[in-house]
């Protein structure tokens, strides 16, 4: 296999588990409306597209104020080694936004402390947040609005991502098994942490189950809990 063959497979949805991958991509997308928010959250990651429809929401007009999330994580760190809240505040204010517009906040380590320090954030400033537009990884935008909605119940969450279909978006990470694997854990996790208290319950209809259970079989499991 040359070089460039190798480079097509490891951004290649393999075939016999297309039907299965953009089952869970369709899921967790959660295909809300936009419209002009108090805030718009972008969740670190370790993917830049974040960073990207949170910079182009801005200039749209979807909010005046725009704060970023996260510190890192094993797969962040050679990334974005001064933490993806950072990185991502970079990339905004490179790309136009004013840096009076930008709140960064450089601790949180999982979605729910991204929540729970980012209103700690605005609070301390008397910021007061009736609508936020939540930015996140394609496959996060479920659990993240499961998580907004029980650690922020009064506010009115709209969830966005980096407008990519999923072989795109596999292309823009370069792992297929990377991307694939997310999708599965996430896939649980709204399960999981809806029985732990951690989010909201959500509905997981049968077809997303049994996509699920096949992916997983198939040996995407690397991020399961």
């Amino acid at each position: 296999m040359t070089h460039a063959d190798e480079s097509t497979a490891a951004t290649t949805i393999p075939e016999e588990h297309r039907a299965d991958v953009e089952t869970l991509w369709e899921y967790h997308n959660m295909h809300h409306e936009l419209r002009p928010c108090d805030v718009g959250i972008g969740l670190g990651s370790h993917d830049l597209g974040v960073a990207i429809i949170a910079t182009d929401l801005y200039h749209r007009g979807m909010y005046p104020l725009l704060v970023f999330t996260g510190a890192n994580a094993p797969t962040t760190i050679e990334r974005f080694p001064r933490g993806e809240a950072v990185h991502y505040a970079e990339y905004a204010t490179e790309h136009g936004v004013p840096t009076h517009a930008v709140l960064v906040e450089s601790q949180a380590t999982n979605t729910q402390e991204n929540f729970e320090l980012t209103h700690k954030l605005l609070d301390g400033r008397g910021i007061a947040v009736r609508s936020a537009i939540v930015m996140s990884r394609p496959y996060q935008q479920r659990r993240a609005y499961a998580t907004a909605k029980k650690l922020w119940p009064q506010v009115d969450i709209i969830c966005a991502s980096n407008p990519l279909d999923v072989d795109s978006y596999v292309c823009s990470i370069g792992d297929v098994n990377k991307v694939i694997s997310m999708l599965v854990g996430d896939t649980q996790r709204i399960h999981v942490y809806a029985e732990r208290g951690f989010a909201i319950s959500q509905e997981i209809p049968v077809d997303v189950v049994a996509a699920y259970e096949r992916l997983k079989q198939s040996g995407y499991t690397s991020r399961l809990l």
